[in-house]
């Protein structure tokens, strides 16, 4: 089974993430970048497949030469090969799926496995773009996943419960925290890893299908006042609304 792993670069969830000077991208200062915990879930799955069935694991990002690091992780969890598809600009998740989408159509890939979602922008965009992009089936939100021969039966979690969907490789999942438990890589993997190739493929241009206009940091909530059923406090309600609240 050829398998094909799409992974990204955020930041890590403990980070405290500071807006940049230009109000429009995050500021990278300080900041620790490491493998999207969604994509673990995705390679974890793809490694699984190969000790069952045979094969091989191939970890892809889009992302500039810094995402490097996260394709040595890969390695070092047991990818067979990794390449990254190069590009030094801003992007968006159209700009992501069509790169990944022209890698993959270049490769005979079996299967596409990936994160629901990047914990940074978390738009959960690129899994239906590359089954729209590439033609084949596409599974978001996969829990459990089970594949015979060429049938793929994944349980996907929806609003108050779980869905079961059929389908015929090729085809692409996206996977949700659940679907397994990631290993830790060992130290002789993670050494050995460093000295392993990384393939690099220029990336196509295509126009952006979305500009960031202005980001911020969200407001913090004024902390809430609870009033009892008092005469005193509905003075004290009215008098908020007027000077505080300023809607009366």
């Amino acid at each position: 089974m050829n398998i094909l792993v799409c992974v990204s670069r955020v930041p890590d969830t403990t980070t405290r993430i500071l807006v940049g000077p230009d109000g429009k991208t995050a500021d990278k200062t300080g900041v620790k970048f490491v493998l999207n915990p969604f994509d673990e879930f995705a390679l974890e799955e793809g490694l699984r497949l190969r000790e069952k069935n045979g094969g091989s694991v191939t970890a892809v990002t889009v992302a500039g030469e810094v995402a490097k690091d996260i394709l040595r992780t890969s390695l070092a969890m047991g990818a067979d090969k990794v390449a990254i598809i190069k590009t030094e600009n801003e992007f968006d998740s159209y700009f992501t799926a069509q790169n990944l989408a022209e890698f993959a159509s270049n490769r005979a890939f079996d299967i596409i496995l990936l994160g629901k979602q990047s914990i940074d922008y978390d738009s959960l965009q690129i899994p239906a773009y590359l089954g729209e992009l590439l033609g084949i089936p596409s599974i978001g939100v996969v829990s459990k996943l089970q594949i015979e021969g060429n049938n793929v039966s994944a349980e996907r979690d929806i609003e108050g419960g779980k869905e079961i969907v059929s389908a015929q490789l090729p085809c692409i999942i996206s996977a949700q925290k659940g679907l397994n438990e990631p290993r830790y890589p060992k130290l002789p993997d993670i050494m050995k890893a460093k000295s392993k190739p990384i393939e690099e493929v220029a990336a196509i241009d295509c126009q952006p299908r979305t500009t960031i206009l202005e980001m911020s940091i969200p407001s913090k909530k004024r902390a809430g006042v609870i009033l009892d059923g008092s005469d005193g406090s509905l003075d004290k309600l009215v008098t908020l609304l007027h000077e505080e609240a300023k809607v009366i």
